[in-house]
């Protein structure tokens, strides 16, 4: 279940060339900047081991060598040196392990720093040595003495030396050490021997440091072929995906241009049966009155065929089109007046019906104020003549009042259209709105009158299309408190 979430997850999301380029990018640059940190902590890590090593090794080689010298200087003691022979042999030997010492590039400095009779004598070679041991060796003097150092260290050291007899190191630069170690011969402590050391494992660091520099290329130059590779099959996967996936985009661009081309066709069969018992009623009404014309009636008659035949011609025009253009229906040249379309639709559409009487009357309040717009005149009547249609059928009722109001809004520039009746209203389920907040009423489909085949459902929704959508006017309706609905129509000036 987990897994499926995660996969769900993941699957929201559309990886293109430039999300794996810049994944790629960032894993390569992780990758330098790890080999950077790996290369500093080394360095680190060698470092503070080579300063131990440092500091071990300087210690180690004192101890040795003060050892060597604290050996031979017993030798003098417990053998009687009579010859002159002998005496040489014991200084030659000094001077060798003091000679020795300063042969190595790592000892810079080394004496030794004997104390008698308070009295302190620097010794730095066997004939020194030997010259103490007669008692002919001048003590230390601090002028023009290359030692100064040593024995300075070693007077501040001194009491901790004798008392303790450990081995002092001090760091006297970030390489150099200065080491006292006790001087016991015979397990008597006399003085200290003093070693001056600057160890250098350098190279030893160096070729470290090297080796891994070479192994971190290797190491990075593989993982960033293998990267490349991987981006370069990746890319190639995406670039087959986006081509297969616009391919599928155009193929469902044109599906559904030809979805919108068929609904087009539906909805304009549709609107052209909707419409053709219009034509038929206003066909009927002109022969009607054409049989009736004579010369005290002729002028009326005219007017009145004349705007039945323009209404034809607009339907006919509307069943040429799927969609009109906006200057067809908006325009500066139109000059309607709302007031006198809504008398001609009254008195010349729904009051030639026959049975007008007995099934419904008329109550005009029409405000005289109420401006022109400049929208084709048969658009208008398209508007109105399917909301007073729609209050006549709903009405089920034997006599259906019709009120139609109109209202000039000075202040704001708005024109108020109300159509409202007397019948039964109409049901709460048509008043409910869709998701993009839109009456079902208004809706393709959707009808005050269920007749089964009757192809009803389309008044108020071309009413609404042709007012809202086409006009920008705002339509609305609800059922009245005491009986009968209201249709609302507001224009803006």
């Amino acid at each position: 279940m987990f897994n499926k979430h995660i996969t769900n997850k993941f699957s929201k999301y559309k990886f293109e060339i430039r999300h794996i380029t810049i994944f790629f990018t960032i894993l390569i640059i992780f990758q330098i900047a790890l080999a950077f940190i790996q290369k500093s902590t080394l360095d680190d890590f060698l470092g503070e081991t080579q300063a131990w090593y440092r500091k071990y090794s300087a210690e180690r080689l004192a101890v040795v060598t003060s050892t060597s010298m604290e050996l031979l200087f017993e030798n003098l003691f417990l053998h009687k040196l009579d010859t002159e022979r002998e005496n040489n042999d014991i200084i030659y030997s000094f001077n060798v392990i003091f000679k020795q010492q300063l042969l190595q590039k790592s000892v810079e400095d080394i004496f030794l720093i004997l104390s008698k009779n308070n009295r302190l004598y620097v010794i730095d070679s066997g004939q020194k040595l030997h010259s103490f041991i007669l008692g002919t060796l001048v003590p230390y003097e601090t002028f023009n003495n290359p030692h100064t150092e040593g024995v300075e260290l070693y007077k501040s050291e001194k009491d901790k030396m004798k008392s303790a007899e450990v081995i002092y190191s001090t760091l006297k630069s970030q390489n150099t050490f200065n080491i006292l170690v006790p001087f016991v011969p015979d397990g008597e402590y006399i003085g200290v021997m003093y070693m001056r050391i600057t160890p250098d494992f350098s190279f030893l660091t160096d070729d470290i440091s090297t080796n891994f520099n070479k192994v971190a290329i290797v190491y990075t130059s593989l993982i960033f072929i293998g990267l490349i590779a991987i981006f370069l099959v990746s890319s190639q996967a995406v670039r087959e995906r986006n081509e297969a996936q616009q391919k599928l985009y155009e193929e469902h661009k044109e599906n559904l241009a030809k979805q919108i081309r068929l609904e087009k066709e539906s909805l304009f069969t549709k609107r052209i049966y909707h419409t053709h018992h219009k034509a038929e009623k206003i066909i009927g009404f002109i022969k009607e009155d054409v049989r009736q014309m004579n010369s005290k009636n002729l002028d009326d008659l005219k007017g009145r065929v004349i705007t039945y035949s323009n209404f034809i011609s607009r339907i006919i025009y509307d069943m040429k089109w799927y969609d009109h253009e906006i200057n067809t229906i908006i325009n500066p040249m139109f000059h309607t007046s709302i007031n006198q379309i809504i008398r001609f639709i009254v008195k010349n559409i729904f009051l030639r019906i026959s049975s007008k009487n007995e099934m419904f009357d008329f109550d005009l309040d029409l405000d005289e104020t109420v401006p022109f717009v400049n929208v084709n005149e048969f658009v208008v009547w398209e508007i109105f003549e399917p909301l007073i249609q729609n209050s006549i059928d709903h009405g089920n009722k034997k006599s259906i009042i019709i009120k139609i109001i109109t209202k000039y809004d000075r202040v704001n520039n708005i024109t108020h259209v109300t159509i409202c009746d007397n019948g039964v209203g109409i049901k709460k389920e048509l008043l409910g709105k869709d998701e993009k907040g839109i009456k079902k009423i208004f809706l393709e489909n959707e009808s005050t009158k269920k007749i089964e085949g009757s192809n009803s459902g389309y008044g108020c929704f071309i009413a609404y299309q042709m007012a809202v959508e086409r006009c920008g006017w705002q339509l609305d309706v609800e059922n009245l408190e005491e009986a009968g609905c209201k249709f609302t129509i507001k224009i803006k000036n």
